[in-house]
């Protein structure tokens, strides 16, 4: 790993002994990072726990180390903190072998399985949004985390959706994501690491158990199709390959849909208008199933996520470690540099969006398209060989969240609209309490 004296001909602001710059970063990473590339511009370092990282900003960035074309770049080495609780994963994974994972996972995310995840999904949202709370105020950020993870459990496991089993699951995964976030990376007694590898246990352990079931049996949900899946060449994964690869995928597919939908609800709430605009286009689409064609006319609602993803990504930052030397915008960085990426704040720039602080959907109409002003200009789900597998499935979840809940509610914010966490996972600042009215 190259010291500041190797890298000391990259610009970057003073250090504080030992913390660096995180406490600035964590504080406030968006205006913090505006603020370096206002002055050292588009290439700089900083020291985040003792490492010195390269941020590398704007979309030609983007475009470089995600397409990645001359193999520089590690998501492995990028993602290593993750290593002790995911360390099989397809985001630790690089190229030719990483390739190879990915297209058996593709089997899993293939149209047919969506269909079956969907109608699975579909009952299973009616019933735990039935159990919310009407004209009574409550935490919107913590009841849809909950939701997400009990959804998980009946829609990834095919799991009852409140058995003793899915309850244990549930509190294993929270507690691994816990441990991936936070600062102390060595497992002591009662630390969130600690907690995070015993649910890591249990949770292999738990898994391994239902793999011979599954693969005789087969079933709908995410976990029975990656035990039988296959790429084009007819090869699968074996028993530890779907433990890990299935481990990671719980946990990218909850947190990201939690921020998600807490980024649509804080923005309908405070832009009514809008809100009213995703419900007539509801109540348009009748009281028939909400299957595919159904969602497929939800055209505004697919609007108002792709600005919700735009104005707070679920991963503004995306890591890597150059695992050669390389060179950028006239400096030469060295192999085994971490470097860091910026969508969250590349999809603020004015460059490419009109007042880009402002919520407006209409900038991804068909008249306005001011996402395709770069192809990196809007990139939530990322780019290139790691693109996000569960993008299309991340939509449709979204798009019956929203109808679900608006067929037979509105939302009223109970306070101001929030401030937002953006490290290390976004997330509202006072849980964004709202209130939910029958109509």
């Amino acid at each position: 790993m190259p010291t500041q004296a190797a890298l000391a001909h990259v610009p970057g602001p003073p250090a504080t002994p030992l913390i660096g710059h995180t406490l600035q970063i964590v504080r406030d990473a968006y205006g913090t990072q505006q603020e370096y590339m206002a002055r050292y511009g588009s290439v700089y370092k900083v020291n985040m726990l003792g490492v010195w990282r390269v941020n590398l900003c704007g979309v030609d960035a983007l475009e470089k180390v995600l397409l990645d074309k001359d193999k520089i770049f590690s998501s492995q080495g990028g993602w290593d903190a993750l290593e002790r609780i995911y360390p099989g994963g397809l985001l630790l994974q690089d190229f030719d072998h990483h390739r190879a994972n990915r297209r058996i996972m593709q089997a899993a995310f293939r149209a047919s399985a969506i269909r079956d995840y969907r109608i699975r999904m579909a009952d299973t949202m009616h019933e735990l949004l039935e159990s919310w709370p009407d004209d009574k105020p409550f935490c919107f950020y913590h009841a849809i985390k909950d939701l997400t993870l009990r959804l998980g459990g009946a829609v990834f496991m095919g799991l009852p959706l409140d058995g003793p089993l899915a309850k244990k699951v549930n509190r294993a995964i929270e507690d691994e994501i816990k441990a991936s976030v936070t600062a102390v990376r060595f497992p002591f007694p009662f630390t969130p690491m600690w907690r995070g590898v015993r649910g890591r246990k249990f949770l292999i352990e738990t898994f391994r158990t239902l793999i011979p079931e599954r693969r005789a049996q087969g079933g709908d949900d995410f976990f029975s199709q990656m035990c039988v899946a296959k790429d084009e060449n007819g090869d699968g994964w074996n028993e530890d390959q779907i433990l890990e690869q299935f481990n990671l995928l719980i946990m990218a597919a909850h947190d990201t849909t939690a921020t998600a939908l807490s980024v649509m609800i804080a923005a309908l709430g405070e832009h009514p208008e809008w809100q009213e605009r995703l419900a007539q286009e509801v109540a348009d689409l009748g009281d028939g199933p909400l299957d595919e064609e159904a969602l497929g006319k939800m055209t505004q609602t697919n609007l108002v996520f792709r600005e919700a993803l735009r104005l707070v990504p679920p991963v503004p930052f995306i890591p890597r470690k150059a695992i050669k030397d390389f060179h950028w915008k006239g400096y030469d960085i060295p192999a085994g540099t971490s470097v860091s990426l910026n969508p969250g704040v590349t999809m603020l720039s004015p460059e490419h969006f009109t007042n880009p602080t402002e919520f407006d959907p209409e900038r991804f109409a068909p008249e306005r398209v001011e996402d395709q002003s770069h192809r990196f200009a809007w990139s939530p789900f990322g780019g290139g060989a790691h693109k996000c597998l569960g993008m299309h499935f991340s939509t449709m979840q979204i798009k019956l969240f929203v109808a679900t809940l608006l067929r037979a509610r509105r939302i009223e914010l109970t306070g101001p609209p929030p401030e937002w966490r953006r490290m290390p996972i976004p997330k509202p600042k006072g849980g964004l309490p709202v209130l939910l009215r029958r109509i």
